[in-house]
């Protein structure tokens, strides 16, 4: 899988009355990599994530997912959004089955696939509890299942975990992480936590506001180690610091 954004600028409004979000932005995900784009508010994160998930559609500038332009949804990019955005009427697992209904798979693939995907994301008892019963954590792998059960081959994840307390966030990010490593998967992030950027991810791209541009990428590789140790780390601190004092450098176009 390649997902390319090529060179990709989006204008809203006519005239002189428009506004340039995004200027310019280049970047791919290969199969595989964990790719993620950090920003304040007002870099575009949200608007390049829309443009991929074909909810949108450039100014100029194109997006191709294996050399073919993306004209709107398509079953090879899995969403998950910060809010769960489960049906509340369905029990997880129909949650998770809910996507492969729509494409028609036959009923004992589907039932097959639900039972491994919630046993992937930690929840194989949890199939027959509604949204209700379930903690922010618990909906948000449920909606992660369910976006992996369709076999995209890029999940696309729009701040997945900014709605949840921190306890819960930091377990989900370990979640994630484990789930990378042991399924492969390949993904593209949108956050404006640079810390959860940086644990997750293989490369990371730093956005500046308005108009929205990558002005900084840099490849991440961490040693082998338990999270909550890679957190403390002398590396990873010292490159924590390094992007922040980036961030730090464009809040004055920020308000400007």
């Amino acid at each position: 899988m390649h997902l390319h954004v090529d060179n990709v600028s989006k204008r809203f409004g006519e005239g002189r009355h428009s506004k340039l979000v995004l200027d310019a932005i280049d970047f791919t995900v290969n199969t595989g990599e964990f790719v993620a784009l950090v920003g304040s508010s007002g870099s575009g994160k949200s608007t390049v994530m829309r443009l991929v998930a074909g909810l949108d559609r450039p100014t100029t500038g194109q997006i191709l997912v294996d050399g073919g332009e993306v004209r709107g949804p398509g079953p090879e990019r899995g969403m998950v959004f910060q809010k769960y955005s489960l049906y509340p009427w369905l029990t997880a697992a129909d949650n998770v089955a809910f996507g492969m209904e729509l494409q028609g798979r036959d009923r004992r693939e589907i039932r097959e696939r639900t039972a491994y995907f919630l046993e992937v994301v930690g929840l194989a008892d949890a199939g027959r509890r509604m949204p209700r019963e379930l903690s922010g954590g618990m909906q948000q792998r449920v909606a992660i299942a369910r976006a992996l059960a369709a076999e995209p081959q890029v999940l696309l994840l729009d701040e997945p975990f900014g709605a949840l307390d921190i306890q819960i966030r930091e377990s989900m990010q370990e979640f994630l992480h484990q789930l990378w490593q042991r399924t492969g998967l390949t993904a593209l992030l949108i956050t404006h936590d640079l810390e959860e950027a940086l644990l997750l991810s293989s490369r990371v791209h730093i956005l500046a506001p308005q108009p929205g541009r990558i002005v900084r990428s840099v490849t991440v590789e961490h040693e082998s180690c338990p999270m909550a140790h890679l957190r403390v780390s002398r590396p990873f601190l010292e490159l924590r610091e390094d992007l922040a004092q980036c961030l730090r450098s464009l809040e004055p176009a920020l308000i400007a």
